[in-house]
């Protein structure tokens, strides 16, 4: 039987997955350890081996090739990590060291980019547009990140990398101008105007109370929190001003929105009538959907690199 490894790495977990086809009830075997990031660069890599070694062993399949999603991207041209918040991997050559302790060929993907994958081949987007010629997916959570998936000639689908390794980083483009720092290096980001934590300090700073996403959201809904409302109306404005530069470049056949921020409803409905404002046509009609994976997106994402 073809079956298909993916890696989805985590700061807390390593997650496998072995999959027979391209159907999210494919799973052969999945198991989770912990990352133990916490123990360096070379200790995650012992904990990816000591994964693959459990997926071998309970399964007796062996990995033609292995597909990972990291929390990061790897430099096309040095071939070394970059971007992670698992610090210990920037600057890394994880590929090659995985390669050497594995003994067996890694694809290596930015997790929302294997995010992507996954909704555009077995999620969301299969409901809507199975034909997709492009897909943007987005993550929307403790930071804001994109990933871009495309189909070529052949009918096959495959994640737009880039010439840097940058494909699909929207998070890091300027949204505001003299805003706030970001850990990139620039000011005012997407990342800093409405990722989770980046909305809940605008909330903090007009209000003078700190409360979390779902509780703002909510208190916006109830209608008597003014403050609420300007967050949520901060969201919705600049949500749809970012996302029509992703419109007006690639002009997907579906959005798919992830992470905790994409949970709120607004999007879905006020969303498009924003982006609508700002987008080169006369109208919005791009798709914005729900995932429809969860959290096994990422290393269903991870184990369909290796599709060929």
């Amino acid at each position: 039987m073809q079956t298909y490894w993916g890696i989805d790495l985590g700061g807390t977990k390593v997650e496998g997955v072995i999959l027979s086809g391209s159907s999210p009830d494919s799973v052969v075997f999945r198991h989770r350890i912990d990352t133990e990031a916490d123990r360096g660069y070379h200790h995650i890599i012992q904990r990816i081996a000591t994964l693959v070694d459990t997926m071998k062993a309970e399964t007796g399949y062996l990995p033609e090739a292995l597909g990972i999603g990291t929390p990061g991207t790897l430099d096309p041209t040095r071939q070394t990590m970059k971007g992670c918040n698992t610090t210990c991997l920037n600057g890394m050559p994880l590929h090659r060291d995985l390669e050497s302790t594995l003994g067996t060929s890694v694809m290596i993907a930015n997790d929302a980019n294997c995010f992507a994958l996954a909704e555009a081949q077995m999620g969301a987007v299969q409901d809507i547009a199975p034909n997709f010629r492009s897909v943007f997916g987005v993550i929307m959570g403790t930071g804001v990140g994109g990933g871009v998936v495309l189909r070529g000639n052949d009918g096959q689908a495959f994640v737009l990398n880039g010439m840097q390794g940058i494909g699909g980083e929207w998070g890091h483009n300027e949204l505001e101008k003299d805003g706030y720092p970001c850990y990139c290096g620039k000011y005012g980001c997407v990342e800093q105007v409405f990722s989770g934590p980046a909305l809940q300090r605008y909330y903090q700073e007009i209000s003078g109370t700190s409360l979390k996403l779902p509780q703002i959201v909510e208190r916006h809904q109830q209608g008597h929190d003014p403050h609420a409302t300007a967050t949520v109306e901060r969201l919705l404005e600049n949500f749809g001003k970012a996302i029509t530069v992703i419109v007006n470049i690639l002009d997907p056949n579906a959005i798919v929105l992830g992470g905790g921020v994409g949970n709120i409803d607004l999007l879905y409905t006020e969303g498009p009538k924003r982006a609508a404002k700002y987008v080169f046509n006369d109208r919005f009609d791009t798709p914005i959907v729900r995932p429809k994976l969860g959290d096994s997106a990422g290393v269903f994402g991870a184990a369909m690199l290796t599709f060929k």
